[in-house]
């Protein structure tokens, strides 16, 4: 069999498993969770006994965000971020199954009608080009099937159209993406791609947050190319480390490992695949200024490097760029409770702050921060431990 033939084979693998998952349940595709049993009560059964995850990224979700949910499936996280988010907020599903659609579907009124809102839609569309609005190609190739190359060429111009004129997800538009087991089942040459389409979509600031499988040792050839063992989340799973590298190639930081099970879910040939929850940020890109801001790592390493490559030491002042400055202390952010930020004396405006080298070790003086002129002395009579002076 062609590589060509193995790869159809595994995605129609997935297709059909997934629809046969819709009509009927499958335990194998599922690995145990716990679900906040208070969202649950809005979404019908059928829903939850066809809902085939390994980790629930809708806790990590807040009031008031726009969620993208990749793989969305039957809807459960879809449901249960709709309540999270609340009425102010917005949740978007896409999924590339029609039975899966169709069930999510099926159940979005009842679950608007328990909670009070209806904020979900769910979109047709492959997690890995979500600027492919799929429907809306469907029904040009139904217009004019591709007969022909000459005809299968026009379909692929008018879909390129689409994802220029009427993206099914735009650029910048979503807070969070979030996934439960979906990526393992994207072939591995368009996985640059899905991580290069989560990094997209988000806005600056935003953030991700997946649940997928992922394996301690690389899946030989011989059961990626087993289609039973793919479209069972096993065979497509990256390793933990290239997991965390997709997001880092993708131009993500602050990346960490929010939740990792310690017992695997499956052995298959020695290899083990085990369940974990990463969050990854958005919003490193940008110019660097000098704002004579420092910073100092509280600890407890002695020294740690973040994913633009500074390294800061333990209590030293660490210079660093304005931008970089803003990740650091951004309440929200994943380093606020790694660091203290130390703004100058005298503020620097940013149309005048000249350009930040690329120090990416470079302690902040003291007196840089203050201010080089500043010498003022103060004295503070008061006790400052108690009645008996200061410690």
């Amino acid at each position: 069999m062609s590589r060509e033939s193995k790869v159809l084979a595994v995605e129609t693998a997935v297709l059909d498993r997934y629809s046969e998952g819709a009509k009927a349940v499958q335990p194998k595709l599922c690995c145990p969770v716990d679900y906040d049993p208070n969202y649950l009560k809005a979404i019908p059964q059928e829903v939850l006994d066809k809902d085939y995850g390994c980790g629930d990224p809708s806790r990590y979700v807040r009031e008031g965000e726009t969620v993208l949910d990749l793989g969305s499936g039957g809807g459960k996280i879809c449901f249960i971020a709709s309540q999270k988010v609340g009425p102010r907020g917005r949740v978007i599903g896409v999924d590339m199954n029609d039975d899966m659609l169709a069930l999510a579907r099926r159940h979005q009124k009842t679950v608007a009608a328990a909670v009070g809102w209806d904020n979900i839609e769910f979109r047709k569309g492959r997690i890995q080009d979500l600027r492919l609005p799929v429907e809306t190609w469907e029904k040009a190739m139904a217009a004019g099937p591709a007969r022909n190359l000459s005809a299968w060429q026009k379909l692929e111009e008018e879909a390129e159209r689409l994802r220029r004129e009427q993206p099914l997800v735009v650029d910048g538009s979503v807070d969070v993406v979030v996934s439960n087991c979906v990526l393992n089942l994207v072939r591995e040459g368009q996985k640059p791609d899905l991580f290069a389409e989560i990094f997209r979509v988000l806005r600056r600031g935003g953030r991700a947050v997946i649940s997928d499988i992922v394996s301690d040792e690389a899946v030989p050839e011989r059961l990626r190319a087993d289609p039973e063992l793919w479209s069972g989340c096993v065979s497509g799973a990256l390793t933990e480390h290239g997991f965390l590298r997709g997001f880092e190639d993708a131009g993500f930081h602050g990346i960490r490992v929010l939740k990792r099970d310690a017992k695997p879910w499956q052995v298959v040939e020695g290899i083990e695949f085990r369940s974990v929850t990463v969050e990854a940020f958005k919003g490193k890109q940008g110019p660097c200024l000098d704002r004579k801001q420092a910073v100092v790592y509280r600890g407890p390493w002695k020294a740690v490097v973040d994913d633009d490559g500074h390294t800061l030491h333990r209590g030293e002042r660490m210079a660093v760029c304005d931008k970089t400055f803003r990740l650091y202390t951004d309440p929200q952010g994943p380093y606020v409770d790694q660091v203290y930020g130390l703004e100058p004396r005298q503020a620097v405006p940013l149309d005048q702050a000249p350009a930040f080298g690329c120090r990416q070790e470079a302690r902040r003086d003291a007196q840089e921060t203050k201010g080089q002129d500043y010498r003022e002395s103060t004295t503070d009579t008061g006790a400052c431990c108690g009645p008996e002076g200061c410690c």
